[in-house]
C-alpha cells in the first residue's frame, strides 16, 4: 500500500452552495465512512471535462462505497455565476454533488495549483492521495480497492447510497446546442445539439423540428447513432456535413439527403503523449475536436483537448497536425512552433482562417506565409487577462469566446460566449465593437441574408438578429483570473514536480527516460535560465529581479506501467498536466515551487 501522510481533509466551503443534493448542504463529516474523491474543475477547462468522463466508470462501479464531488472553483468571472455552474452542471451530465465555490474558499484551503485536481480523502477524513491533470482514474480505482479492503477489515467503511439528487429535466427542442450551420437548397438549419447528442434539422424559421439525427444515446464513434456531445459542423464541397463528434474524439460525415452518418477519422479514443500526430485518418487518435472548416481543400480541425489545430483530407483519407506544439498559451509566429488553448470555433474567409481560442479569450488566425502557415493574433494577450472592452483592438478584451463569423464586408463576427455577447473585429480599421449583448452564452452564429442567427446555447435557442449597421455601447470591464499569485523570490528558484507512480506500478524505462518537463515563461524576461525540455521532474530555474511578475508555464508527463515482471506486455499509463502559474517576485518569497503531478508533497 502507498505511504500515506496522515493529513486531515480540510473541511468543504463553497459560497454558492450545493448542487445536486436536492437542497441538502454537507459537510465532511456527514461523508464520514465514504470514500470521497474532490473533483477541483472548472467548467471552461477541457482537460477538467476529460477527466469527469474518466471518472464515470470508477463512479458507476463503486457508487456504494465512494462518493465524488465536484468542486467548482472558476476561473472566468462569469463561471463564478451560480446559474452558469448550473448550466454547466446539466451541460456536461455531472451525475455527482458538486460544490459551488465562486470564492475559491475550498481550493485554497486544499493548497491547489491546477484545473483538475483530485484529491482523494479515506473513509476517516484524512487525505491519502493527491493528482493534477488526466490520466489518473486506473491509479485511483487501485486506491479505492485498497482503501475498500483496509477500512472493511476495520470496521470503518459505511456502505450505502450517496447524496447524489438528479434535477428534474425540461423539455426543451434543444439542450446546450453548440453550432449551426444552414443546409443548401433547403435553407433547413443543422443544429449540434450537445447535450442530447444528435443533430437536429429546423425549418427556416429556427424553430420548427424537422428531424432528429443520432440516437440520442451517448453511444461508442462507431455505427450510425452513437454522437457523443458533437460540436462543429462544416459543409463539405459534395454537400456533406462533417461533424466534430468532440467527446467520441472522432470526425463523422453525415449525408443530408440519405441520412447517414460515417466517422471518418479518430478512434474514438483520446490522444496522449507519444501518440502518432499523422497517418491513416481511422488509425490515429484525436482529443476533443471542438470545431471544423473547409479551407485550403482540407478540413481543419480546433483540437482542442490539446491547444492544436490538425488537418483531415477526405482524398487522401489522412489526418496531420497542422499548427500548435500542445503547450497551452499564446505564441504567435511559425505554425509549428505558435501556442493556443483550447482553440474553439473555425471561420474561413479567403487567406485567412479564424480561430476562436476560448481559454487565451482571443482572436486568432492562420494565414499562408510562402508554402508554410504563420499564426497570428487580432485580439488578445494571454490565458489570464479577459473582459468586455471595445476599441482598438491591442487593448480589447474577450472572455472565453467559442465561435467566428466571418462577414461579407471582410469584418468578423465573436461569439463571445461569456461576456454574452456579439462582437465584431474589423481588419481595415483594428477596431473591436459589440454587435449584441443579453445573449446567453452564444456559442456560434450564422449568416442568414442581412440577419445573424446565434446559438445561445445557455437558453437553447437559434435567435434571429438584424446585422447592425452601428454597435452598441457597451462600459468596459477588465479582469484578471482570479488566482491568488504565487510569491517567489528573485534569483534561484527550485521547481519540483511532485510523482509517485501509483501502487502496483513504476516508471516505464524500457525505451528510455519516462518522464518529460518543459518551462517557459511569460513575459520571455521572466526566466534567466531553467526554460527549454528535459526528461528530469526537477530543475533549477533563475528568475529575473528586473520582472515584477509573470506567469511561469510548466508542462509535465510521466509514464507508468504495472510491475508484473512475470507480465511481458505490462498495461502502461501517461499522467500529464499543464500549470500556468502566475508569480510575483518579492525578497521575502519561496524559493521552492512543488508542483503535485501525483503523490502527496512532503
Amino acid at each position: 500500500m502507498a505511504t500515506r501522510a496522515r493529513v486531515r481533509a480540510p473541511e468543504l466551503i463553497g459560497k454558492g452552495g450545493w448542487l445536486n443534493t436536492g437542497d441538502q448542504q454537507y459537510t465532511l463529516a456527514d461523508l464520514r465512512g465514504r470514500i470521497v474523491i474532490l473533483d477541483f474543475w472548472t467548467f471552461c477547462c477541457i482537460n477538467c471535462l476529460h477527466v469527469l468522463d474518466e471518472l464515470r466508470e470508477l463512479e458507476e462501479k463503486h457508487r456504494d462505497t465512494v462518493v465524488i464531488i465536484g468542486v467548482h472553483s472558476p476561473k472566468f468571472v462569469h463561471e463564478a455565476e451560480h446559474q452558469a455552474v448550473v448550466d454547466a452542471v446539466e451541460r456536461y451530465q455531472v451525475h455527482h454533488p458538486v460544490l459551488d465555490d465562486p470564492e475559491l474558499a475550498t481550493w485554497k484551503q486544499y493548497a491547489v495549483r491546477a484545473w483538475p485536481t483530485l484529491v482523494v480523502i479515506d473513509p476517516e477524513g484524512y487525505i491519502v492521495a493527491q493528482h493534477a491533470g488526466e490520466g489518473h482514474a486506473h491509479a485511483i480505482a487501485k486506491l479505492v480497492e485498497e482503501l475498500e479492503a483496509e477500512h472493511e477489515a476495520k470496521g470503518t467503511l459505511r456502505r450505502g447510497d450517496g447524496p447524489y439528487v438528479p434535477p428534474e429535466p425540461e423539455a426543451t427542442d434543444l439542450r446546450f446546442p453548440g453550432k449551426a450551420l444552414v443546409l443548401p437548397g433547403s435553407g433547413t438549419f443543422l443544429v449540434s445539439d450537445s447535450t442530447r447528442h444528435q443533430l437536429v434539422e429546423l425549418e427556416p424559421d429556427g424553430e420548427t423540428v424537422v428531424r432528429r439525427i443520432g440516437d440520442g444515446g451517448s453511444g461508442g464513434s462507431g455505427g450510425s447513432g452513437g454522437f457523443k456531445e458533437p460540436q462543429g459542423l462544416a459543409l463539405l464541397p459534395d454537400g456533406r456535413v462533417i461533424v466534430a463528434d468532440t467527446v467520441n474524439h472522432a470526425l463523422r460525415v453525415f449525408d443530408p439527403e440519405t441520412g447517414a452518418v460515417e466517422r471518418v477519422a479518430g478512434t474514438g479514443k483520446q490522444w496522449w503523449q507519444g501518440s502518432p500526430t499523422s497517418g491513416p485518418a481511422l488509425e490515429v487518435d484525436l482529443s476533443s475536436p471542438w470545431d471544423v472548416a473547409w479551407w485550403q481543400g482540407k478540413v481543419w480541425i480546433a483540437m482542442a483537448g490539446v491547444h492544436q489545430l490538425w488537418t483531415y483530407d477526405p482524398e487522401a483519407g489522412t489526418v496531420e497536425v497542422a499548427a500548435g506544439t500542445t503547450q497551452e498559451g499564446l505564441v504567435d509566429g511559425p505554425a509549428a512552433e505558435a501556442w493556443f488553448a483550447q482553440p474553439s470555433g473555425l471561420a474561413a474567409d479567403g487567406d485567412r482562417l479564424w480561430v476562436a481560442d476560448s481559454e487565451n479569450s482571443a482572436l486568432r488566425y492562420v494565414a499562408r506565409d510562402g508554402s508554410d502557415y504563420v499564426v497570428g493574433t487580432a485580439v488578445g494577450t494571454g490565458l489570464f487577462d479577459f473582459g468586455h472592452r471595445d476599441g482598438e483592438a491591442g487593448q480589447a478584451l474577450l472572455q472565453h469566446p467559442l465561435g467566428v463569423t466571418a462577414l461579407p464586408d471582410g469584418s468578423v463576427a465573436v461569439s463571445d460566449t461569456y461576456n454574452h455577447a456579439l462582437r465584431r473585429y474589423d481588419p481595415a480599421s483594428g477596431e473591436v465593437t459589440t454587435l449584441a449583448t443579453d445573449l446567453r452564452e452564444p456559442s456560434d452564429a450564422v449568416l442568414v441574408g442581412d440577419d445573424i442567427v446565434v446559438v445561445e446555447s445557455a437558453r437553447h435557442r437559434l435567435t434571429r438578429l438584424r446585422l447592425p449597421e452601428s454597435a452598441v455601447r457597451v462600459d468596459a470591464v477588465a479582469h484578471r483570473t482570479q488566482r491568488a499569485a504565487t510569491e517567489v523570490a528573485p534569483g534561484a528558484l527550485r521547481l519540483d514536480v511532485v510523482f509517485q507512480a501509483p501502487s502496483g506500478q513504476k516508471l516505464d524505462t524500457r525505451y528510455g527516460p519516462s518522464t518529460r518537463l518543459i518551462v517557459s515563461s511569460t513575459p520571455v524576461e521572466l526566466l534567466v535560465s531553467g526554460e527549454g525540455t528535459g526528461t528530469d521532474l526537477s530543475r533549477e530555474l533563475t528568475l529575473n529581479p528586473e520582472v515584477a511578475e509573470g506567469v511561469l508555464h510548466v508542462s509535465a508527463m510521466a509514464a507508468s506501467c504495472d510491475d508484473d515482471p512475470a507480465n511481458e506486455y505490462p498495461a502502461c499509463h501517461v499522467h500529464q498536466q499543464d500549470w500556468g502559474v502566475p508569480v510575483r517576485l518579492t525578497p521575502e518569497g519561496a524559493t521552492r515551487l512543488p508542483l503535485v503531478l501525483a503523490g502527496l508533497d512532503g
